[in-house]
């Protein structure tokens, strides 16, 4: 047998090695990790995500193409590519000056239905006790609460009979006046992260505590600050203490991930969430970070047993270093329901600010002065929308103009 004959046979034997050995990696990226220790749901080098599956020749990890030393793109390693290996860039948030300015101009576009039918009403020649009643229930219905919405109409009967109001521009400059003094742009709306002093007299990172029910975007809210604080150039250590709802400490870890902010959770669903909180806060201190977000279980206000465990979070943390803030996150839709998750949550976890989700575009902005008048504690931020950058922190002006279409 010549050089001739064997050609065919010298050409196909790279051709079927390669073809076997494409057909075992199908089979190990598709077969499920068969080890006894292998917990449901666990991921493993071997369990990938169904993918299409090319042949890829098969390079020492420590050899590059062009036959230098060091790791190269499609090298197979331990059957993870080295670009399965590289984690994701890091994001950069947007700055957080300018962000209500996007409320406001979504307001006025979409056209709050609280600013319109009060303007509506305020520019009539001559206003009856039926426009007034009517006044009256446009506040009540966008939640404004029926102390302040007494001492609004009371204003502005007085100055519709003094300075006889009623052309559009002059009834929307004593609207914006009198909606701008209930929402008291007086309130300290800050919020407290500069690093504190510990029990022991050592430096300590401010610790922000957030409560809130299920429902409310509390956890999302919670990602969301962590950008506006890494934006703000604060360090920040998350802590995912909802230990009740796995998936809260997954979706947690991914928003602090995405801006490199590390998530201290637990290894076990059901741990003691006080301990987690601990933990992310002694993470904080031998980091030097700056800030410690903690998020909690979303609790019914109506359950003891998971209100007392709130209790408990918050006097763990308080022994070794002052909360600096504890925010309550409410959905701005909830109406009443939400004045009473306050009340609630004051009571037990002592609040210092309120987080209003689900603002933009609602007609329940009322809910700003009445949750403010309740517990005594202004909004701080705002939630505008879906995107990862849409939390702002709150301006007075710039929401009554947003509700006036200004």
């Amino acid at each position: 047998m010549d050089l001739n004959d064997l050609l065919p046979y010298l050409v196909g034997a790279p051709v079927l090695a390669a073809g076997a050995a494409a057909a075992l990696l199908v089979r190990r990226r598709r077969t499920p990790d068969r080890r006894p220790d292998a917990r449901p749901g666990t991921r493993t080098a071997t369990d990938v995500v169904d993918r299409p599956v090319v042949p890829t020749p098969v390079v020492p990890p420590d050899v590059a193409v062009d036959g230098t030393s060091g790791a190269v793109e499609g090298a197979v390693v331990d059957d993870l590519s080295v670009a399965d290996l590289v984690a994701p860039p890091v994001e950069t948030p947007e700055p957080t000056a300018g962000r209500l300015r996007r409320l406001r101009e979504r307001l006025a576009r979409n056209g709050s239905p609280l600013g319109a039918r009060l303007l509506q009403v305020l520019s009539r020649d001559t206003l009856t006790e039926d426009d007034w009643d009517e006044l009256e229930e446009t506040l009540l219905l966008a939640d404004v609460g029926a102390g302040p919405t007494d001492e609004i109409i009371q204003a502005l009967r007085t100055r519709v009979r003094v300075e006889g109001v009623s052309e559009p521009g002059r009834a929307r400059a004593v609207l914006r006046e009198q909606l701008l003094a209930l929402v008291d742009p007086s309130l300290d709306r800050a919020l407290r992260t500069a690093p504190v002093t510990a029990a022991d007299g050592t430096p300590a990172p401010a610790v922000v505590l957030v409560v809130g029910v299920n429902g409310t975007g509390k956890t999302t809210t919670v990602g969301k600050l962590a950008r506006v604080l890494v934006a703000d150039g604060r360090s920040v250590v998350l802590g995912a203490a909802d230990t009740f709802r796995a998936a809260a400490a997954d979706q947690l870890e991914t928003w602090g991930s995405r801006v490199g902010v590390p998530t201290v959770r637990s290894d076990r669903d059901g741990a003691d969430p006080a301990s987690v909180a601990f933990d992310a806060l002694r993470t904080g201190r031998a980091d030097g970070a700056d800030v410690v977000l903690v998020d909690t279980a979303g609790r019914l206000q109506n359950k003891a047993g998971l209100m007392d465990e709130l209790g408990k979070i918050t006097r763990v943390l308080s022994r070794d270093v002052p909360l600096s803030e504890v925010l309550l996150v409410l959905d701005a839709t909830t109406g009443q329901n939400g004045m009473q998750q306050a009340r609630v949550f004051g009571e037990v976890a002592g609040v210092t600010g309120i987080v209003l989700t689900k603002l933009d575009g609602t007609a329940k902005g009322g809910i700003v002065v009445a949750v403010q008048r309740e517990l005594g504690v202004p909004v701080k931020l705002v939630g505008l929308g879906e995107g990862p950058d849409d939390l702002a922190p709150f301006d007075p002006e710039a929401f009554v103009d947003g509700l006036l279409g200004q």
